[in-house]
């Protein structure tokens, strides 16, 4: 300003100005807040500028390119959706599946028709043999004053049809006969068995002649009171499976 001009006019002649100086220079904190502010905004402008700006030139497409970050974008959108939804997901809720029917299992169990020979020895050939090895075979218990030729005659033809093992087997007063009985009637294939500690007898209480069908893996169906014209080949023919499998055939049964 200048003291020798016109009060309120500018040397220069430039429009006057109203401008007011506070006493107070705290008065001035809400401007200097608004131009801090105003000075936020525009660096936050420019960092944003900055971030899109390979998106808008022209050499890459300008605002197309920008579609395969949109595309990004929804892609891990559904990928969210889709673990939030298998989290959230109870097990009372979940979709249950039909179980499919297992294959068949041979049952750990001995069927009904079934028992497993017992435990313990007898004399075959001058020497101790487990009961359980006379497997794949056909077991005669031959009781005391067997009137029974007929019938072991019979049996053993059908065990030599049937290619199996056969055994004439005794206990007791028993044993005294079995060895002629074995040569007499076992058609050159049966084997005298000495049950000197009953354990065949104990097992299965033989009342006239009693049949044992003893198959592959020590199991056995117990053939009483045979008539005079029993015919066993079919059943002879399964006793190289197992009991399971033996009475699963139709023609065993």
């Amino acid at each position: 300003m200048s003291f020798a001009s016109e009060p309120g006019r500018d040397d220069g002649s430039l429009p006057p100005e109203n401008i007011v100086i506070p006493d107070d220079a705290r008065e001035l904190d809400r401007d200097v807040l608004a131009y801090h502010r105003e000075l936020r905004a525009r660096r936050r402008r420019e960092r944003l500028l900055r971030l899109f700006a390979p998106f808008t030139r022209r050499g890459l497409g300008g605002h197309a390119a920008i579609l395969p970050l949109i595309a990004t974008c929804v892609a891990l959108s559904m990928l969210a959706g889709a673990m939030l939804s298998v989290v959230a997901i109870s097990p009372a809720s979940a979709p249950t599946v039909p179980v499919p029917p297992q294959a068949s299992v041979v049952p750990a169990t001995v069927p009904a028709d079934l028992t497993s020979l017992p435990a313990g020895t007898v004399e075959l050939n001058g020497r101790n043999q487990p009961v359980r090895s006379l497997v794949s075979s056909a077991i005669a218990l031959v009781p005391a004053d067997c009137d029974c030729g007929s019938a072991l005659r019979r049996l053993a033809s059908q065990v030599v049809a049937a290619h199996v093992g056969l055994y004439f087997a005794a206990s007791g007063s028993a044993i005294a006969d079995l060895k002629g009985l074995a040569a007499r009637y076992g058609g050159g294939a049966a084997v005298a068995v000495y049950d000197r500690a009953n354990v065949l007898g104990a097992a299965y209480r033989p009342t006239g002649l009693t049949v044992l069908l003893v198959y592959h893996d020590a199991t056995a169906q117990v053939r009483r009171d045979l008539p005079p014209d029993f015919q066993l080949s079919a059943a002879l023919g399964g006793l190289r499976l197992t009991g399971s499998q033996a009475l699963a055939t139709p023609a065993a049964g």
